[in-house]
């Protein structure tokens, strides 16, 4: 079976877009819980000041007690070099820079244009490298920008060529908006690998404010693409791009790809468990995507043989 990496982004993604502080503790259970349904890699947080998203004060307290779990992958998102700094300090084990690709957006989310994001990448490069810490370069609003509008997909190569030459070891694309469709992720994929290597692109990064995250996630697999992000409940979205909401929903992913004969590692039932978590930290805050209320689990393996 091939293996596909589900990387949880909740804890980040998903909590940086609500008004209410989901509670340390809480979180750390959140972060546990999904570590034992299987969830290899969990981005915990973000290195931004706590004035501008007190939702994220507690990372360094969440990095320091998910590097006790066995086995997971802590990673985490900074915005700039200082936030690099702070997550090395920290000693994530990645980390991931957000690269906005339409300049407005950039502008509105990090107060920076491509220039001066292209010397952030650079500097966050060295840190990381000084450090022994992968880093990422997100591509943000790689399909379209709710400010902007369609953003030109030889924008997106350039930029990602631009930024590997900053210092980017890898890439994921990603649809911040949601406006991506199965078509275009094919073809952005392929031109991206085309420009920066097959090795280097592996991950997309999918909301479902269309609700065609799923079909976005299965065109992306056929291309190579080997790590997805989601989040638990399809929690969060982005508040610097009006009108996006909703991540891809972990269970809905794992469930998808489990039937298909995937590897993910993740138990669903357990991992259905942990919505647990959230309801009662975020009672307000809606969760979507599978229920079991639908019917009995499948077994998948026994499914597949047949």
């Amino acid at each position: 079976m091939t293996e596909i990496l589900i990387s949880e982004v909740g804890p980040r993604d998903g909590l940086q877009s609500i008004k209410q502080v989901m509670p340390l503790e809480a979180k750390k259970a959140w972060i546990a819980a999904e570590s034992a349904a299987g969830v290899k890699e969990i981005e915990v947080g973000s290195f931004v000041p706590p004035k501008l998203l007190p939702q994220m004060a507690d990372t360094p307290e969440l990095v320091e007690f998910a590097k006790g779990i066995e086995g997971l992958n802590v990673v985490a998102l900074v915005p700039n070099a200082r936030g690099a700094e702070n997550a090395a300090r920290a000693g994530v084990h990645g980390m991931s820079i957000p690269f906005s690709l339409s300049e407005t957006h950039s502008i509105r989310n990090v107060k920076k244009d491509h220039p001066a994001m292209l010397a952030e990448i650079a500097k966050a490069a060295e840190i990381a490298k000084d450090a022994g810490i992968h880093f990422a370069v997100g591509l943000s609003t790689a399909f379209g920008c709710t400010i902007e509008g369609a953003v030109p997909e030889d924008t997106v190569v350039r930029l990602a060529v631009a930024a590997a030459e900053a210092g980017g070891q890898e890439f994921s694309l990603s649809d911040t908006t949601g406006y991506a469709d199965p078509a275009q992720v094919k073809r952005l994929v392929r031109k991206v690998k085309a420009a920066v290597g097959d090795d280097m692109l592996t991950t997309l990064h999918l909301h479902n404010t269309r609700g065609l995250g799923l079909a976005n996630a299965l065109a992306g697999l056929e291309e190579g693409i080997t790590t997805i992000d989601s989040s638990l409940g399809g929690l969060g979205g982005c508040p610097y791009a009006p009108g996006a909401s909703g991540n891809l929903v972990t269970e809905d992913l794992v469930l998808m790809l489990n039937s298909m004969g995937y590897d993910t590692g993740i138990d669903l039932e357990k991992l259905l468990e942990v919505r647990s978590i959230l309801t009662e930290a975020l009672p307000d805050e809606p969760l979507y995507g599978f229920t079991p209320d639908a019917g009995p689990m499948l077994d998948y393996k026994e499914r597949i043989a047949r």
